[in-house]
């Protein structure tokens, strides 16, 4: 063998070497990165089913859905099947019950199967609970339950971390205005949270009901509990309705 194919040919191992220790190294990262996403999975179900251990609001004496003066609502009030949801716009189980439930209701209520109420109240006591909630109620009377679903599915599409930072009334009034308010109709209000006192009647309806955690569902006046994390749960009453 000539030097000069000894040479390539310890260059070419090395490459191979380096190809390998790419390869393995790559491997270790995924499985990393998959890990912590796991772990990541683990710790939210597990902390909704901690929540739900916790939660005794089983026998939830709720108004029927429609008689209600603390919610917004989608579908025809004399649909075959009902369902109430209890929510705080803070709570993360209630946004990935949200992302996984809202367009199938959606669907559903627009296919005359249900109708849906849903109940923000202010279960984690934050000042942006407050806020969003008595800016849903803003809207609600400026524009219309319609324009008032489309603010409350906004509310969740970017909903903030529950650590914050929190959006502000400037925040609140854009995402109305998205869904279809009119600035003018809304801006003082919302910035005045002039439905804060909605939200206080609305979070002492929902605590004399007997709920006391978030996302508290209820189908056809029953607390729908199938699923032990909040995507199951969304998906479960997706199927209950079909």
């Amino acid at each position: 063998m000539s030097k000069k194919s000894a040479r390539e040919t310890r260059a070419e191992r090395a490459a191979a070497a380096l190809i390998e220790q790419r390869r393995q190294e790559r491997r270790r990262t995924t499985l990393m990165v998959g890990g912590v996403v796991l772990a990541m999975v683990l710790i939210v179900g597990a902390g909704f089913l901690v929540n739900r251990m916790r939660d005794t609001s089983t026998d939830v004496a709720a108004p029927p859905a429609g008689s209600g003066d603390y919610g917004v609502a989608i579908g025809d009030k004399t649909a075959p099947h009902t369902v109430i949801v209890y929510e705080d716009f803070l709570c993360p189980f209630c946004g990935e019950f949200e992302k996984v439930s809202h367009e199938d209701l959606a669907q559903l209520a627009e296919d005359g199967k249900v109708y849906v109420e849903y109940r923000p109240f202010d279960l984690l006591d934050t000042d942006y609970s407050v806020a969003a909630a008595a800016a849903l109620k803003v809207v609600l009377d400026a524009s219309g339950p319609e324009v008032a679903k489309k603010f409350h599915d906004l509310l969740y599409a970017e909903q903030p971390d529950e650590g914050g930072p929190y959006p502000d009334s400037d925040w609140l009034v854009k995402k109305a205005v998205e869904a279809g308010a009119t600035e003018a109709k809304v801006r003082t209000g919302i910035e005045n949270e002039t439905g804060k006192s909605w939200v206080q009647d609305a979070t002492k309806a929902a605590a004399d009901a007997g709920v006391n955690s978030t996302p508290t569902v209820l189908l056809d006046g029953t607390v729908f509990t199938d699923g032990r994390t909040p995507d199951q749960l969304a998906a479960n009453l997706v199927e209950a309705l079909k």
